[in-house]
């Protein structure tokens, strides 16, 4: 008897909590399993259709119909008085099955500021952004299984209120503008933060432009399509083992972190000439910056690309260096001591 009364009084505690504090503990099991709460009480029963962040999954699910079904249902019944602030979802199979319409519809209908799509193993995917038209979207994150996924975007997203974008596993294709100082992301005019992780990068050229008046933060990993980037007010940098990257234009340039894991090259081979990051103004303003590159430092050409990065940072107040560099700069100091 005891037990029982235990039980109740730890019941009304939870029930007693504020729809807020319940909707944040919600949100860590997805949308399905807050829907199914509603057959706990009448306090819960209405408590899914005012939840802040949806978080769809065709994962809790064994069919696609049934997944469509429930989003439909959830949709339909959410109370459109409560704004959402997010939405992810995670799926498989086509883009053209319902679903995804009804979920990105719903999205730009409702001014939704966060997006996040997540695109489960299956076959190549080709998803358009005849979408990406969004006046309110302001965060939006899209991760794909492996590089085999596909995005096929429009020449330009128009997405002026867009200011952090983050994209993994997937393949960008530029417009078809000569203008190099144009790019995809040039229409998300309040565009601040961007990383781009284990991407194809399909451009002009055999390069891929990243050009932004207002970018404040670039993230670039595991890659190997050379990139050209203007962004004149960019203050951080990092690029992690991605190869290729010739930086044209970053005069505010305060943060710079560059590694590369397996840095490479072959005496005699011409197309060598762009491996390491190249710069292409002063970085007057450069605080820190942090080096890690891994090669034999016997080698000339590397040891010259290397030495030749470094003399572009000689503004830089705090510089990082891995042991290998180190071994690099001492060798060459060495050398050019005996040829003087």
């Amino acid at each position: 008897m005891g037990d029982r009364k235990r039980v109740n009084v730890e019941g009304d505690r939870l029930s007693s909590l504020p729809d807020d504090l319940i909707h944040k503990i919600l949100s860590f099991v997805g949308i399905k399993l807050a829907v199914e709460t509603s057959v706990l009480s009448s306090r819960w029963r209405y408590i899914w259709t005012s939840m802040p962040c949806l978080n769809f999954s065709t994962k809790d699910f064994h069919t696609l119909p049934k997944f469509s079904t429930f989003v439909k249902h959830v949709l339909l019944g959410r109370n459109n008085q409560i704004e959402v602030a997010s939405v992810e979802l995670t799926f498989r199979g086509k883009v053209s099955q319902p679903f995804v319409g009804r979920i990105l519809n719903y999205v730009l209908s409702h001014n939704v500021p966060q997006l996040s799509i997540t695109f489960l193993p299956g076959k190549k995917i080709e998803f358009p952004l005849s979408w990406a038209s969004s006046q309110s979207l302001k965060h939006l994150t899209m991760t794909g299984y492996s590089d085999k996924h596909s995005i096929t975007t429009t020449p330009r997203w128009e997405m002026p209120a867009l200011a952090t974008l983050f994209i993994h596993c997937l393949t960008l294709y530029d417009g078809n503008d000569t203008d190099k100082r144009t790019s995809l992301f040039s229409n998300c005019a309040s565009l601040k933060n961007l990383t781009i992780k284990k991407c194809i990068m399909v451009g002009r050229f055999n390069s891929f432009n990243i050009c932004h008046p207002g970018l404040t933060s670039l993230t670039l990993e595991d890659g190997c399509t050379r990139v050209n980037v203007d962004t004149p007010q960019l203050k951080n940098l990092t690029i992690k083992q991605w190869q290729g990257v010739h930086l044209i234009s970053a005069p505010n340039l305060s943060s710079l972190h560059y590694k590369d894991l397996c840095y490479d090259v072959d005496e005699d081979d011409e197309e060598d000439e762009d491996e390491l990051l190249q710069l292409s103004t002063d970085l007057l303003h450069l605080e820190k910056a942090n080096i890690c590159i891994n090669c034999e430092f016997e080698e000339k050409v590397a040891a010259h690309k290397i030495v030749c990065l470094l003399q572009q940072l000689h503004n830089v107040k705090f510089l990082t260096l891995n042991l290998e560099a180190v071994k690099v700069c001492w060798c060459w100091s060495l050398m050019f001591i005996m040829l003087v």
